[in-house]
């Protein structure tokens, strides 16, 4: 219906009033949920009004009808309101100010209440922070707590009688805690299973299994596995159940850990301290007695007590019987001691050894050494803090400090992060990009340049540490959570609060780390920062952070001043701007420079073993700053200084290996700290390298070698480590097996020998026996209890068995055996011993080393395998048969120690014969023991011995044949140490001759006496001898009569060098004769003879006056190089000659045979030539060369004729015949012509052809021929028959030279085909139709005569002739008239006209062929001229 305008229906004021209330409660809804939201004070420029700021929002119930369907608009509803609110205005303005003043009341509490719920809030995220730290570090603790499951106190077996309890414990550790399971005979068992007779408990690692009433069914193997996620172990153990009716329950498993404990694996060999190069691969290897038992099979190893584990660089791999870990390109970080762990059944079995890692080779020569141990801290999103530790090595020049490079994973590229050498062990590294893997080496700097890189850190990720901080997980019910955020709580502020707490994380002496927390609220954006500073004092502030951005709380400061004092304050940034500046830093300035830290002292050195010593020191008084120490080492007396350890060590003492045993050492000590490494501590005193003493090991294999009934004999090995000093005696201790008594002693004195007679025993009783070794320092450990021995005499036939087995010379493929003879040797006596073998140390299988019986007890096993183990036995023979066999020998592997060597024989300085044994490990106690065959002494009338150091020596004064045999050394206190040689009757006399000759040495001599002139003319004799000492002595005697220097002539004595000359100016007669040199050099002396006379004294006395007068003739030009001819490679005659000490003015003229010759001639060279292409006999000649000036002349001669003019034909046909090319053939009508090509043919050069190595002589198929640059022979009409091959001979005199084609096979047919084919074209060609007689070109005739045109032909068959005009064939007929006869035809035309003028042609032909002649005919008119080149025909 329709509203009037100036009234409101009551339905409008109703909706109005609904409207209202409604508006009512949504603010008070809206101020309700004011406590979680903070009231909006103002509105920023981002943000649009809304609609209703404008046009409140009007219902639809409120407006019409036609309002809504559009009939009427919209904005008459609006005054009709308005209207109403302006009416109303005055009746609800006093409720909307109680309203009001409720609502300042609700926001204030609202307020209040959101500053605590707010407090509160931080107080919960505070709490949740500490509890996710202890956390974090209890997760930490955890893992490096976290250890595999392990059987500290495995399962034991046990026997009981049936219906008692027993209870089978074990206990374990691991973490994190392992699962336990309980099987029996592989049954898993349930505690559930029978909990009124089964009990299974856990309680602190202690698992139990009680049993309360036995039944042979709980007999069996139980096993007890232990899970967890970093491995497997288990245990085993075995209960036997006795019954009372006889049988043992489980007495079947019984055997099984008995036998698992004999057959567990132990370790066998195992590595030793190990030397590897930086950057090489390592490889330690251990391998077991057996192979390896399940529950062993998890071999573990650790380095410096943390496990290592399978990864890209560690490969850890486990067999049957060994075991090894390979390190790929180990870094000095990777030294320290390896550990390898081996389960038992007893526990855990460990093997430790150090491994150093020596530095790599140096980048630049004279270079530092690498860092170590570079580690990341304080990682932020633009900057991290690097330390690391100094090298060990500085190189040719202290280390002057660092640089450090940084590597981006995604660029893959090392850049350097400092300009200037870092010189203490830390430094910042500042603007990397945030969320971006890094890696950082660093590298050493001298005065040589950069050395080697430190080994690269692991990847480090570039994150902001403070975002997990900004989060907060809250557990409500239900197990539901709810994430908050920081941001959400800092409400609507954009631009951030200043930072706090600006301090200095970090201080040296060239740079400072600011540090401060991030402003709390931020602005709910991110955040970089400026950095401002200012002197202390002065409010001068400025940007320190010029051209950088700061993303990280964290900031260096490179470019302060060293004494001054500066204040730093820091302001955010985000997007909506910059926050107020934060407080002041206190005043910071650059530190002072680190000090190296104060070297150790007191450096000992204590003897540890043969290769080892502990080395012990004092660490300095203020040890704050020493990260570890490093060691060194040189021998005694020299300065070869040495580095122990690469990666510093931590503790005051050091076990240092690889030394050389029976060397001097001493040793020195660095501090390591930041700021380098120290000075050198004092040397500690010179230590000798020997094993410490300590008392002996227990002796082993107590044998009894004879029994009277009340006396046994008993014989023993020594120990195996004497302790370092040698055995002084043995105690015995005895007990009656029988009686199960208590030990006694048996000798209150030490027994000297290895033997003992023990006395008072009752027959018929079993006695047990040990023995104990004593040296200066003790009484060593007793040795396991013999078997029981009985007491009772001796009568068997056999003799006892050989005792004291021993080795000597053990080789790669052979060894020494000694024992000595049994005490008791039977009914009979003892005729040699049986030696027998087994490859193994627990088999019982053995083998006869020899087939026949030896009578020496030693023996030499020859054919052994190289790295084998082996043990022997030996037994004697006597004429009632074998005895009993010896105790088996320890095993021995069959391979030559490094540094093994043998007995050499030779002649000493004095000519006696010697014997000589050196080895290097020798100590103070040790001696040498020489003796023949092992045992019987050396006469010392014959010998005598001198050691020295290392080395013993032999010496037979008189040696003969009684001093030939077997003679043996070994060292006394270690006998591993030996070897022997078989002095025989050719080392006597070979020696002896020997002997001689040093005893009565010869000079020897290089060169013996030699006759030199000199271009003057003067004479020289000399001869040379081996380098003689001051002492020599010369005595030169000529025609018996000694000689010394006169004025003609001079003798020089060089006693160095050995030379002796006399030099003559001038030789004359009274110089000829016999000249003899007596040389004389302590007990060396010689003496050698020239004769100088008749012939060879004329012969140099004209080479002295010749020589002579040509040095007074080169005053002026002459020849260096007389006329000398050579024939070339182009068979062309070359001579030459050269002159020399030419002037501008000097000419060279040449002639031949008085006719002077142009030759050419260069004067800056001064060689002259002449050069005949070819030769013939008019080349034969004198041929001269005249040099002269006005200083003189000169001249050369050269004589071509007869041997000499023969020698060059020969020269030259040999020549060309080496110029003759390969044989070719060339096919002809006629047949074949076999020719070689040359430079040019002499007739001095004899040919020969052969065929079939027979000459061809010339005949009528046969022809031979030669020219000027081809021989070759002709083969008229070839057939089949001529295959093969041809040779050609060219013989210049002294050599002959072949060529040589074989004409054969398909060469020959190709070449008989081409022939044939050459012959009929040849036939062809003979007989084919041709004009014999032809017309002229052009032939003129006057109209109206007649023109007769012959021709005359030739061919077989006769040809058939044909005349053509114009290329038509002419007819008999008409106007032309044909003749044809056999050997001619015409045409005559007649009447010639006009029309007659052509081109004619005769065409003959027959089989073979054919041709055509052409004639033009001209007709002209009477009176005209006929053409000028034609035949003009009247």
């Amino acid at each position: 219906m329709d509203v009037p305008v100036g009234g409101v229906t009551m339905d409008t004021r109703t909706a109005i009033r609904r409207e209202q209330e409604e508006q009512t409660s949504q603010m008070s809804h809206s101020m309700e949920l004011s406590s979680h939201i903070k009231k909006r004070t103002f509105t920023s420029s981002d943000e649009e009004p809304s609609y209703a700021d404008f046009y409140p929002i009007i219902l639809g119930d409120v407006m019409s009808a036609k309002e809504l369907l559009g009939k009427f608009p919209r904005h008459r509803t609006w005054d009709v309101l308005k209207d109403t609110m302006a009416a109303d205005h005055e009746y609800y303005r006093d409720k909307w100010t109680m309203f009001g003043n409720e609502c300042e009341k609700v926001e204030i509490e609202v307020i209040r209440n959101q500053h605590v719920i707010r407090t509160r809030v931080d107080h919960l995220a505070l709490r949740k922070q500490a509890e996710r730290k202890a956390t974090v570090h209890l997760k930490y603790l955890e893992d490096l707590s976290r250890k595999a499951p392990d059987f500290t106190i495995p399962l034991r077996a046990h026997a009981v009688w049936e219906g008692m309890a027993v209870k089978l414990c074990c206990t374990v550790q691991g973490c994190p805690t392992p699962e336990v399971t309980w099987y029996k005979d592989g049954v898993p068992l349930s505690s559930y299973s029978q909990p009124w007779t089964h009990s299974l408990q856990q309680k602190f690692g202690l698992n139990s299994l009680e049993i309360r009433r036995c039944s042979p069914e709980d007999a069996g193997e139980y096993k007890v596995v232990a899970k967890s996620p970093l491995g497997e172990a288990s245990t085993f153990g075995t209960l036997v159940v006795n019954s009372y009716q006889g049988t043992v329950a489980g007495s079947e498993h019984l055997q099984i850990p008995v036998a698992a404990s004999d057959l567990q694996a132990q370790f066998d060999t195992t590595f030793q301290p190990t030397w590897v190069k930086e950057g090489g691969s390592l490889t330690l290897q251990c391998s077991f007695t057996s192979d390896l038992l399940p529950f062993q099979q998890n071999i573990s190893w650790f380095r410096n007590g943390v496990q290592l584990h399978q990864s890209s660089r560690v490969e850890i791999e486990t067999t049957g019987a060994s075991a090894s870990i390979t390190l790929r390109r180990v870094h000095k970080d990777h030294e320290g001691t390896y550990s390898v762990r081996l389960r038992n059944w007893d526990g855990l079995q460990e093997h430790s050894s150090f491994v150093y890692v020596t530095d790599g080779s140096a980048a630049v020569l004279g270079g530092p050494a690498s860092p170590l141990s570079v580690q990341v801290s304080d990682i932020n999103k633009d900057y991290v803090f690097l330390t690391w530790e100094p090298p060990s090595a500085d190189g040719a020049s202290p280390v002057q400090g660092y640089y450090v490079e940084r590597y981006d994973m995604a660029q893959a590229q090392w850049l350097r992060c400092n300009d200037m050498v870092q010189t203490a062990c830390h430094y910042p590294v500042f603007g990397l990009k945030e969320g971006t893997l890094y890696q950082f080496r660093v590298c050493a700097v001298n005065r040589a340049g950069v050395g080697r890189p430190s080994k690269a850190t692991e990847p480090v990720l570039t994150l902001d540490p403070l975002e997990p901080t900004r989060t907060m997980v809250v557990k409500v019910h239900r197990g539901r959570e709810i994430t908050i955020t920081k941001d959400q709580l800092e409400g609507q502020i954009k631009v951030p609060h200043p930072p706090t707490d600006v301090h200095a994380c970090e201080v040296s002496n060239t740079y400072v780390v600011l540090r401060w927390a991030e402003p709390e609220p931020r602005g709910r954006e991110p955040l970089t920062f400026y950095v401002e500073r200012s002197l202390a004092g002065k409010n001068s502030w400025k940007l320190a952070s010029m051209d950088m951005v700061v993303n990280s709380p964290r900031f260096p400061v490179f470019d302060l001043e060293k004494g001054k004092q500066y204040c730093f304050r820091i302001r955010a940034i985000n997007k909506y701007g910059v926050s107020d500046p934060s407080d002041p830093s206190a005043p910071i300035s650059l530190g002072e420079p680190q000090v190296v830290p104060p070297p150790p002292h007191s450096v000992v050195a204590i003897i540890d073993t043969d290769t080892s010593v502990l080395l012990q020191w004092q660490e300095p008084k203020n040890k704050d700053h020493v990260l570890g120490y490093y060691l060194y080492y040189s021998e005694a007396g020299t300065q070869g200084w040495s580095t122990i350890n690469n990666k510093p060590v931590t503790q005051t003492r050091f076990t240092v290996h690889g030394l050389k045993k029976n060397k001097e050492y001493v040793f020195r000590v660095k501090s390591v700290g930041r700021a380098g490494n120290s000075k050198y501590s004092d040397e500690s005193s010179s230590t000798l390298v020997k094993s410490a003493i300590s008392t002996p090991s227990s002796p082993s294999a107590i044998v009894l070698l004879m029994c009277t009934g009340s006396e046994m004999v008993l014989s023993w090995k020594a120990p195996a480590w004497n302790g370092g000093q040698p055995v002084r005696g043995y105690y015995l201790d005895q007990r009656d097996s029988g009686l199960q008594a208590t030990w006694r002693d048996v000798n209150t004195k030490p027994a000297k020998d290895r033997q003992h007679t023990v006395s008072n025993l009752s027959s018929g009783h079993h006695y047990q026996f040990r023995v104990f070794a004593t040296n200066m320092a003790g009484v060593g450990k007793a040795s396991e209890a013999s078997e029981a021995f009985l007491c009772e005499e001796w009568i068997m036939p056999e003799p006892g068995c050989p005792y004291d087995l021993e080795f000597r010379e053990v080789r790669q493929d052979s060894v020494v055996l000694l024992w000595a003879a049994p005490l008791y040797g039977g009914r009979s006596p003892v005729t040699g011993y049986l030696l027998e073998s087994s490859e193994s140390d627990q088999s019982e299988s053995w083998t006869a080393v020899n087939d026949e019986p030896t009578p020496k007890t030693f023996y030499k096993v020859s054919g052994l395998k190289v790295g084998q183990m082996y043990r022997f036995r030996v037994s004697a023979v006597n004429e009632a048969g074998v005895g009993s066999a010896s105790l088996p020998t320890e095993p021995i592997t069959a391979r030559t120690q490094p540094g093994t060597k043998n007995i050499e024989i030779g002649v000493d300085n004095d000519g006696f014969i010697f014997l000589s044994y050196e080895t290097t490990d020798m100590t103070e106690m040790s001696e040498f023991l020489w003796s023949k065959s092992y045992g019987e002494s050396i006469d010392g009338a014959r010998v005598r011995v001198e050691n020295k150091n290392n080395r013993s020596v032999l010496t037979f004064t008189d040696p003969t044949h009684e001093d030939l045999g077997l003679y043996t050394v070994e060292v006394q206190d270690n006998t591993s140490l030996s070897s022997s040689y078989n002095f025989t009757a050719e080392d006597l006399e070979k020696l002896t001759e020997l002997g001689w000759h040093v005893r009565n040495p010869l000079i020897a001599l290089k060169s013996g006496w030699q006759v030199e002139v000199s271009e003057k003319g003067s004479v020289r004799l000399w001869l040379q001898t081996e380098s003689l000492s001051n002492a020599a002595e010369l005595r030169l005697i000529r025609n018996a009569q000694e000689i010394t220097s006169t004025p003609h002539r001079k003798i020089t004595f060089d006693k160095a060098s050995g030379l002796v000359e006399i030099l003559f100016d001038q030789l004359s007669r009274e110089d000829e004769g016999s000249y003899t040199a007596q040389l004389k050099d302590g007990r060396a002396k010689n003496q050698f003879t020239l004769v100088f006379v008749d012939q060879k004294f004329r012969q140099t006395v004209a080479l002295a006056e010749a020589n002579r007068r040509n040095h007074q003739k080169k005053s002026g030009p002459y020849f260096l190089d007389y006329l000398t001819w050579i024939v070339t490679s182009d068979c062309e005659l070359f001579m030459r000659c050269k002159v020399t000490n030419v002037t501008k003015d000097t000419t060279l003229k040449w002639s031949k045979d008085g006719m002077q010759v142009d030759a050419v001639y260069d004067p800056s060279s001064g060689i002259s030539t002449l050069v005949i292409q070819q030769v013939t006999q008019a080349e034969a000649g004198v041929y001269k060369a005249v040099i002269s000036d006005g200083r003189g002349e000169d001249d050369s001669t050269l004589e071509l004729l007869n041997e000499e003019f023969d020698k060059l034909l020969q020269c030259l046909s040999k020549q060309c015949a080496l110029s003759a090319g390969p044989m070719k053939i060339q096919c002809s009508p006629e047949g074949f012509k076999l020719y070689c090509s040359l430079k040019y043919y002499l007739n001095y050069l004899r040919t020969s052809w052969h065929w079939k190595e027979k000459r061809i002589d010339q005949e009528a198929r046969c022809k031979p021929a030669t020219s000027m640059q081809k021989v070759w022979i002709e083969v008229f009409n070839p057939t089949e028959n001529d295959q093969g091959k041809y040779t050609l001979e060219m013989f210049d005199g002294q050599e002959t030279h072949k060529r040589h084609l074989d004409l054969s096979g398909q060469v020959f047919a190709d070449a008989l085909l081409e022939f044939q084919r050459l012959k009929q074209v040849a036939f062809a060609e003979k007989n084919r139709a041709r004009v014999t007689m032809g017309l002229p070109d052009v032939v003129a005739i006057m109209e109206g005569k007649s023109l007769c045109l012959t021709c005359f032909v030739d061919g077989d068959p006769a040809p058939e002739m044909f005349w053509l005009k114009n290329d038509r064939e002419i007819t008999n007929q008409g106007q032309f008239t044909i003749t044809k006869e056999p050997k001619s035809t015409s045409l005559t035309i007649n009447s010639v006209t006009m029309e007659n003028s052509g081109n004619y042609n005769v065409f003959v032909r027959n089989k073979h062929g054919t041709q055509t002649v052409n004639v033009t005919v001209s007709i002209y008119k009477h009176g005209d001229k006929p053409p000028a080149n034609a035949v003009q025909f009247d």
